[in-house]
């Protein structure tokens, strides 16, 4: 079986990059990548350690109009007679892989937790993350989006063949007049540690006890969706239903009350901490820790612990 993997070599190899290659070579015989824009190709041909035998770049198209996106990927799926083609679950994704599906007759798998089974079925989040369903498509060719978090990548040593690949995007109808990238940051949905917070900071100017525990734990900041409205922290912070989707080893919330909206974005977390005054609140139910108390002192007793326990295993 031919697997097509797509990534974003937009800004780099992230982990999502990584894992989706390695959840390619584990679905099928032979993996080729398809990119777009300007990436280096001595980066690019690393992906071979993953699993990746030749990695196609075209680097006509920016990647930021889906409608292009959709032409160049399904002209590399047909031109390896690719059976299996597998995304991230990202914004990406979610704008081209149904394109594609329709494009291609291709069955769609959306949101992948884990490796098909023997019979090819594909265990995905349903209900917000409340529950699992097994879904299985019978269609020649199948689309699979792969949640972030899901499995670690696995380098077994290689290198991959970089071509370049003219996918016939054609013209397009997007116009981008600025773009704007975080930096220095660990992006939400690659981050195995994130500390987010919620209204009951009270204010802005309170983030710095958040910052300090994320910095202290080597982690990404986040927040609720209230937070990010009022402008307190950054649009691409909020995490939840309506924001960002992650799946981190450990998430520690302070002063969110756990509304279904952002659990659904939170809820494949391995561990959820929860640090709240009311002990009534919701999020305590999905939580694995909870601690009844005031995130203004919790946070900064939780920095120093932090702090000490890398002291003294130094």
């Amino acid at each position: 079986m031919s697997t097509l993997v797509y990534i974003n070599s937009s800004n780099g190899l992230h982990k999502s990059a990584l894992e989706v290659v390695t959840y390619g070579k584990k679905t099928g015989d032979s993996v080729t990548v398809i990119t777009t824009g300007n990436a280096d190709a001595a980066l690019l041909a690393t992906l071979g350690a993953y699993g990746a035998t030749k990695v196609l770049v075209d680097r006509s198209v920016s990647g930021q109009d889906a409608q292009q996106l959709t032409r160049v990927i399904a002209s590399a799926a047909e031109s390896i007679g690719a059976t299996t083609i597998v995304f991230s679950h990202d914004l990406i994704a979610k704008a081209v892989a149904p394109r594609l599906s329709v494009r291609l007759k291709a069955g769609l798998i959306s949101g992948a937790i884990a490796l098909p089974s023997a019979d090819g079925t594909v265990n995905v989040n349903v209900f917000s993350g409340k529950a699992f369903g097994a879904v299985k498509v019978n269609s020649t060719v199948k689309i699979i989006s792969l949640l972030p978090n899901s499995i670690q990548p696995e380098a077994a040593g290689g290198s991959a063949d970089v071509a370049e690949f003219n996918g016939n995007a054609g013209s397009t109808s997007v116009k981008v007049l600025n773009t704007k990238k975080p930096e220095g940051e660990i992006p939400l949905p690659e981050a195995e540690l994130v500390v987010s917070a919620g209204r009951g900071l009270k204010g802005p100017e309170n983030w710095g006890m958040v910052e300090e525990l994320a910095t202290a734990l080597g982690a990404a900041t986040a927040c609720s969706r209230p937070v990010a409205d009022i402008g307190w922290r950054p649009h691409h912070e909020h995490v939840g239903q309506t924001g960002v989707a992650i799946r981190p080893n450990l998430y520690i919330a302070a002063g969110i009350s756990g509304a279904i909206q952002h659990l659904a974005g939170v809820n494949g977390s391995k561990v959820i901490v929860v640090i709240n005054t009311d002990s009534e609140a919701p999020f305590f139910k999905a939580a694995d820790y909870g601690i009844i108390g005031d995130a203004f002192e919790v946070l900064p007793r939780l920095t120093e612990a932090v702090k000490k326990f890398k002291a003294a295993s130094h």
